[in-house]
């Protein structure tokens, strides 16, 4: 006997809803979905409008109890703030996904999109999509009434410099924009030998400290005073002070070195030009062409003062310029500056063009003088100098003049100048004339020197029309090149003011 294989197909059975009798697949509650819908809501409890704190100051989130977190929008970061303030009521269902919903940037909402799951009747596991508001509330943090508060402070750098130039500083302040050291500062304080800068907390106090010391040379004191204590917690509250005494030799000032240092540095003349100050000191023998640079650390060791102050640069004219071909140098001499040339000028003071006086010196401008040029220089022969190294030393050995620059017309400098920089937020005292050419000899120095200039932002003028990158004096000035776009936030790509951003 044969048996024939049973080739019926087996299929699921259906049942009908218990509500409204629709034919569906069996399932623990018998029920079909829109009905379990309608009597269960898994998203019942848990709040559909939250509202979230931003501070516009400081475009930072507050994250209970009482941290202020940076969140960019629609950042894994500000789904994770907006998530935890439903912890509570999402702990009672099991969330699949969340994701945010687009909105307008300036309409204060954020809208998140949240799918959860939940056990329902019978062991039935309802699956359901909604979206939380969250509006943004206007609301400054702790710091930043601080900032505007303008008083309260827990640590100060106080920088100073005691010379009566003040072109570091003016230096100083374009490398602190550069780097954004100045973004964490309460108030900045101009003061008549330097600068304050006020902190809400000691680590950034101390993080500006060994900027500063990476950036210029300088040397530091620190000291704390005890504001108030608790004795039951053992908790202090201290107000710290950092005083910074950057050296007090500023660039294309006259020094004389003592015989050791001078000799430590390749047996160089004692009387040495200083061209840059930068992370050190940079000098020059203006009769070797010689150069060295010296660190805080040496010339704290072994200090020099300058020898003339800039009131004292007296102008000279070129009466005549040899260039020095072969120049014997001494044994164990140090480095020779490339950028120099060494030559051998006549000068006389247009003060004196009425007499027969020169003056005869070396100098290491020899690339730039021609007979008839204006030079700046200091003149040691008629000079009273009240300086120990230079007392003890041979007036063989001393020079009549020192050249420090040649002398262009300012006024047609600063008319051609089409760059501009950026200055520092602070409490300053009105400007006089002294200061007003101290900086315009800052902004002559960033046209002369290339190396001072790498540090430094330069932001083109549009004010201004653009002309060659030199005059017919020959006068240095700044490419195009080196100049940056000036960025206003406030306008978009098309030129048009941009929407603000969470206001």
């Amino acid at each position: 006997m044969e048996y024939l294989a049973d080739s019926a197909e087996r299929t699921p059975g259906h049942i009908l809803c218990c509500e409204c009798g629709v034919v569906i697949s069996p399932n623990p509650a018998n029920i079909c979905v829109a009905c379990l819908r309608s009597k269960v809501d898994i998203s019942q409890g848990i709040p559909k409008q939250v509202s979230v704190s931003f501070c516009k100051q400081c475009q930072r989130y507050f994250q209970p109890p009482g941290t202020w977190i940076q969140c960019a929008l629609e950042s894994r970061e500000l789904l994770a703030l907006c998530l935890k303030k439903i912890k509570a009521p999402l702990s009672k269902v099991r969330l699949v996904d969340a994701g945010f919903v687009w909105t307008e940037p300036h309409s204060k909402r954020l809208k998140v999109k949240l799918t959860v799951q939940k056990e329902v009747m019978n062991g039935a596991i309802l699956q359901q999509v909604f979206v939380v508001d969250y509006v943004v509330q206007p609301q400054m943090c702790g710091d930043c009434h601080r900032v505007e508060a303008k008083d309260f402070w827990k640590a100060v750098v106080q920088v100073r410099q005691k010379v009566m130039k003040d072109d570091e500083f003016y230096y100083l302040e374009q490398l602190i924009l550069k780097y954004g050291m100045h973004q964490n500062t309460l108030r900045i304080k101009e003061i008549h030998d330097g600068l304050d800068f006020y902190y809400s907390s000691k680590q950034h106090a101390q993080k500006m400290v060994e900027f500063l010391q990476c950036t210029v040379p300088c040397r530091y004191k620190a000291s704390q005073r005890l504001i108030s204590q608790d004795i039951h917690s053992n908790t202090y509250n201290y107000k710290s002070t950092f005083s910074m005494e950057i050296v007090p030799i500023c660039k294309d000032n006259v020094v004389c070195l003592s015989p050791k240092l001078a000799q430590s540095l390749g047996n160089m003349n004692q009387i040495c030009v200083c061209i840059r100050v930068t992370s050190a000191i940079h000098l020059i023998d203006p009769n070797t062409l010689q150069v060295a640079d010296i660190d805080g650390s040496t010339f704290w060791s072994h200090p020099f003062n300058s020898l003339c102050h800039p009131k004292q640069l007296e102008e000279f004219i070129v009466m005549e310029c040899s260039i020095v071909q072969d120049l014997k140098r001494k044994a164990g001499a140090g480095m020779i500056s490339k950028k120099h040339t060494l030559g051998e000028v006549w000068v006389q003071k247009t003060s004196e063009m009425d007499t027969d006086k020169q003056y005869f010196c070396r100098t290491h401008l020899g690339h730039l003088l021609n007979p008839g040029d204006l030079v700046l220089g200091f003149d040691l022969a008629n000079c009273n100098v009240n300086d120990e190294h230079v007392n003890k030393m041979n007036s063989d050995r001393v020079p009549d003049v020192v050249l420090i620059k040649k002398s262009y017309d300012r006024t047609k400098r600063q008319r051609r100048r089409n760059w501009k920089l950026k200055e520092l937020a602070r409490d300053k005292e009105n400007m006089d004339t002294d200061d007003e050419r101290q900086y315009q000899d800052f902004l002559e120095d960033l046209e002369e020197d290339e190396a001072i200039r790498k540090n430094v932002n330069i932001y083109r003028d549009s004010t201004i029309p653009v002309e060659s990158d030199t005059d017919d004096e020959g006068a240095p000035r700044i490419s195009l090149a080196e100049m940056l776009e000036d960025l206003h936030i406030s306008q978009d790509a098309t030129g048009e003011e941009g929407a603000s951003m969470m206001t």
